[in-house]
């Protein structure tokens, strides 16, 4: 007998808390090798970016004739920022680091290209808040590999509060943390607090020809925490854990139609909006459920398998 939903939910975000699913580019080509014809399904890459945010972004593509450029822009923030970073801890540090250590690719001029992390810094307003975005490793997934040679120009940034990309320089280039991450991490665990209390942002902007006419289309969504099977999950737990899910969930109710390597920009938005873990994503979630668990000290001792990974 099948697990309930909701069993089933607490354990994909006991499982990922605190790390990023399969955003590793060596371990998905690894993942990629061992698939080549095989007769079951391989799907690296599920959670929120890579994950979710590639489904979205493929979703738009698939609405032009021609697609000239692809931004795909995911953010999980504090919703209360107060230190110098403007940041808080959410997910696992060592993913942190990496994402902003390691070289990052694109799509450019049609392309693959390689990007420095902490580069291509930009300015995004919101519902009338101000972000800054920059490159970071990682988050493209194999979208750019699917694309390659059919857009102009594709990349994945991560979105900070103004402020921060500044501050990361400093520590990871200009005082060379980069090339001692230990200490970088030491550094951030004893000076940055987790939270429960974040928002994940995601922002896709993809521009092309529709009907002859150059046009942007865009999707936007704020996710914050949520009580799943009686206790409360963050957002960066909730989005990672539901994009997982959602995937799994779909590939095991149809088996027949997924084997060998399986990429997220294989299926559909509204498939995964649909679906039963997928529906998590939904548009008009707000941060009244984690201020009053937390005013009524309902979360204060909750404690994340994974966490300090």
């Amino acid at each position: 007998m099948a697990p309930p939903d909701s069993v089933r939910t607490t354990v994909a975000l006991d499982t990922v808390a605190g790390s990023r699913a399969s955003s590793n580019v060596a371990v998905t080509g690894s993942v990629r090798a061992l698939a080549d014809g095989a007769g079951r399904a391989f799907a690296p890459q599920c959670g929120l970016a890579p994950g979710f945010v590639s489904i979205a972004a493929s979703e738009l593509m698939s609405h032009f004739d021609e697609v000239r450029s692809v931004k795909m822009r995911v953010g999980a923030l504090p919703q209360h920022p107060n230190n110098v970073l403007k940041y808080s801890l959410t997910w696992s540090t060592d993913g942190l680091i990496n994402e902003y250590g390691n070289v990052c690719e694109g799509v450019a001029g049609g392309r693959k290209v390689e990007l420095l992390p902490l580069e291509g810094l930009e300015e995004i307003e919101i519902d009338g808040t101000q972000y800054e975005a920059f490159n970071t490793s990682g988050g493209l997934g194999s979208l750019g590999d699917t694309h390659a040679g059919r857009v102009q120009d594709m990349d994945y940034k991560t979105m900070r509060y103004p402020g921060h990309c500044r501050q990361m320089r400093l520590l990871m280039n200009g005082l060379k943390l980069n090339e001692d991450r230990g200490t970088l991490k030491r550094i951030l665990e004893n000076a940055v607090p987790r939270t429960l209390q974040d928002v994940v942002v995601i922002y896709v902007s993809v521009t092309g020809l529709q009907d002859r006419e150059f046009r942007e289309e865009n999707y936007v969504n704020k996710v914050y925490p949520q009580v799943i099977a009686h206790r409360l999950w963050s957002a960066i737990q909730v989005t990672t854990a539901a994009g997982v899910c959602a995937v799994l969930d779909i590939v095991l109710m149809n088996p027949d139609d997924h084997c060998g390597f399986v990429a997220q920009e294989d299926f559909r938005l509204r498939e995964i909006l649909d679906n039963r873990f997928g529906r998590y994503y939904g548009h008009g979630g707000t941060s009244e459920v984690s201020a009053r668990l937390v005013a009524t000290g309902e979360t204060g001792h909750q404690h994340v398998s994974g966490d300090h990974t």
